[in-house]
Formats: C-alpha cells, sequence, structure tokens
C-alpha cells in the first residue's frame, strides 16, 4: 500500500506596494545604507500604509493570487491555518476571517503563532492532517503586519522588519512527494530576549504601556544572533544527516529571512554553494511568519518536481526547528 504524503501543490504572494528604504531610515533614526546592508543584508522592506487593514487584508490577498494561479473553487478547501504573531484582534481568530474572505465555506479554520517559525511549525500542522486522511485540501498562509508592532524610533528593530504575506496548498501525494521528514524544537529561556512586555494577560494595556511604548518589538540582538545562527545551522545539518542526505543532493536551502549573516551561516554549516540558498531578504526584510511562503512564490518558476527542499527558521520564544520537503510539481 503506498504512503499518503502531503505535498505542496500551489503558491500564491502578496507585499504591499509602499517600499520603505534604508535612505527613507535615516531619516527616522541614526544609521544608513552601508550600516544596515552590511549587518542585515536588508535593502527595503514593504509596508501596509492604508487605514483599517491589518494582516488578514494580506492573507486574503495571498490566498486569492493562490486560487487564481491554480484554478482552485475557494469551497473546495477543507481548512485554512494563518500562521502569524500580528493578528488582527486579540481574541477573533484571523484565519476565521480570512477564510470567509475567500469563500471557503467548508473550511474551518485557526490561527497559530510561533513567532518567526510559525509558518514552519503550520508546515508540519497542514501536512498532519492532510496525512490523516481527514482532509484533501489545507491551506496555510504565513503572513504578518510586523509594521503595527515596530517602534520606528528603536534602531535595534525597525531597520529589520516588513510586511507581506504568502500561501500553499497542501494536498495528498501518492508519489513520495512532498514533507518527508521534521526536527521542531522550543526552549523558553528565550522569553526575555525577544518580546512585546504589554497587550497580553501578565500586562494589559493601559495608558503607562503606552506611553511607556511597551506594545513594540524589543530584542537583544546579539543573544538572538548567537541561538539562531547555532540552531538554525544544527538542524539544517540534522536533517541531511538522520535522512541520508548529500550536500549535492540538496536543490535548494529555505531559510528563514532574518538576517543575511544568519541565512550564510546555516548554509555554511551544510556547505552549500550560494546558488541553492534562497534569498530575498534584500527586498522584503524580515516578514515573520511571511518570509518561507514568499521565498517559495519568488522561486516558484525554478523549483522542479523532485526537488530536494531543506526549510530552516528560528523564531522568539525561542522556536525554531527544519523540515525536508520533496517539491512536487513543475510551474
Amino acid at each position: 500500500m503506498t504512503k499518503r504524503t502531503a505535498a505542496i501543490t500551489a503558491v500564491g504572494k502578496y507585499v504591499p506596494d509602499y517600499i520603505l528604504t534604508n535612505k527613507e531610515l535615516e531619516t527616522l533614526v541614526d544609521t544608513n545604507d552601508e550600516w544596515i546592508t552590511t549587518r542585515t543584508g536588508i535593502k527595503e522592506r514593504r509596508i501596509l500604509k492604508e487605514p483599517n487593514q491589518g494582516t488578514s487584508f494580506m492573507a486574503v490577498k495571498a490566498a486569492q493570487d493562490l486560487l487564481t494561479k491554480a484554478n482552485l473553487d475557494p469551497k473546495d478547501i477543507d481548512m485554512v491555518i494563518v500562521a502569524t504573531a500580528t493578528p488582527d484582534l486579540p481574541v477573533a481568530a484571523t484565519a476565521v476571517y480570512t477564510a470567509t474572505e475567500i469563500g471557503a465555506t467548508n473550511a474551518f479554520a485557526y490561527d497559530l503563532q510561533a513567532a518567526c517559525s510559525s509558518f514552519l511549525y503550520g508546515m508540519s500542522t497542514a501536512a498532519s492532517y492532510v496525512e490523516s486522511g481527514k482532509y484533501k485540501k489545507v491551506l496555510l498562509i504565513g503572513a504578518d503586519k510586523m509594521s503595527s508592532i515596530i517602534d520606528y524610533t528603536d534602531r535595534a528593530t525597525c531597520i529589520i522588519f516588513g510586511d507581506g504575506a504568502g500561501a500553499v496548498l497542501f494536498e495528498p501525494n501518492d508519489e513520495n512527494l512532498g514533507l518527508q521528514d521534521e526536527y521542531l524544537r522550543s526552549d523558553g529561556i528565550g522569553r526575555e530576549f525577544l518580546k512585546i512586555d504589554a497587550g497580553g494577560s501578565i500586562l494589559p494595556p493601559s495608558e503607562e504601556t503606552v506611553k511607556n511604548r511597551q506594545h513594540f518589538v524589543q530584542q537583544e540582538g546579539r543573544t538572538v544572533f548567537k541561538f539562531a545562527v547555532s540552531n538554525m545551522a544544527d538542524v539544517a545539518e540534522k536533517m541531511l544527516t538522520r535522512n541520508n542526505i548529500s550536500k549535492e543532493e540538496v536543490n535548494w536551502l529555505v531559510p528563514h529571512q532574518a538576517n543575511k549573516r544568519i541565512i550564510e551561516a546555516t548554509a555554511n554549516r551544510i556547505e552549500l554553494d550560494a546558488d541553492k540558498v534562497m534569498m530575498n531578504i534584500h527586498r522584503y526584510g524580515n516578514t515573520t511568519s511571511a518570509t518561507l511562503p514568499l521565498l517559495l512564490a519568488d522561486y516558484e518558476k525554478e523549483l522542479k518536481k523532485g526537488d530536494n527542499l531543506i526549510f530552516a527558521a528560528f523564531g522568539g520564544g525561542f522556536t525554531w526547528g527544519a523540515i525536508y520537503l520533496k517539491w512536487a510539481y513543475n510551474s
């Protein structure tokens, strides 16, 4: 009997029109293009500027892009997962609204939050539902409006993040393509190094928390960088070792786009040439939950059926992991 696997069969994307360049950031904080580029690899990032538009706006746009490209009826979708660290509202799930807006009236939906690892964890979740045989079409969207939680007077964070969304469809596969293996990790030691202090149950919103700018992302850059470099590289190497894959057999590394130096360190650990490393950080910055699907959308035309892809991500919490996936189609 053929083992059922879960494969990605379609992708979609959306990025806002407004481009925030390094040059513009020079007018906001004490920085310059050379400093940002050297330390992060980022040249520009997209920002969702329009009023009353949140993460769901971009999630819907990315999903609609996928539906159009795949010529898919949204009523055929069984479930919708939105991986996000910036939901529209604290309680009402962004995924539920997104599913309704795209016409996925037969789907159930929920949000998944694991900071910058949200989409990677979502891949595991979506694939498991498909592999179980309960559902045949699972739409996984990674979307974040990071500009809504960034302090544009804080040089340490405002240069890094951008807004965007990407979507993938997981479906059953009987050719042993799709998700092959995963290694997902977390460690609560990271809670103090990358966080938003206020707005949760420990410190609810108040006039004082707003005045103290406690609703913005804070991070200890050096600590996060050190953990990210070692852990992303470790899990990527583990994927190759335990699946007996040589560096020559890896077609693509799909790394979370947090910092160019972290990406390069991960690639170097598995001795992968630069032309096998997906990268778009220079154009989008760190879009958190959207980085991995945006990479797939940008590189889709270069992907071939049977290609070996190694995904790796690291996020606040700390959360991190790697996934080995075989690509299922020629675009």
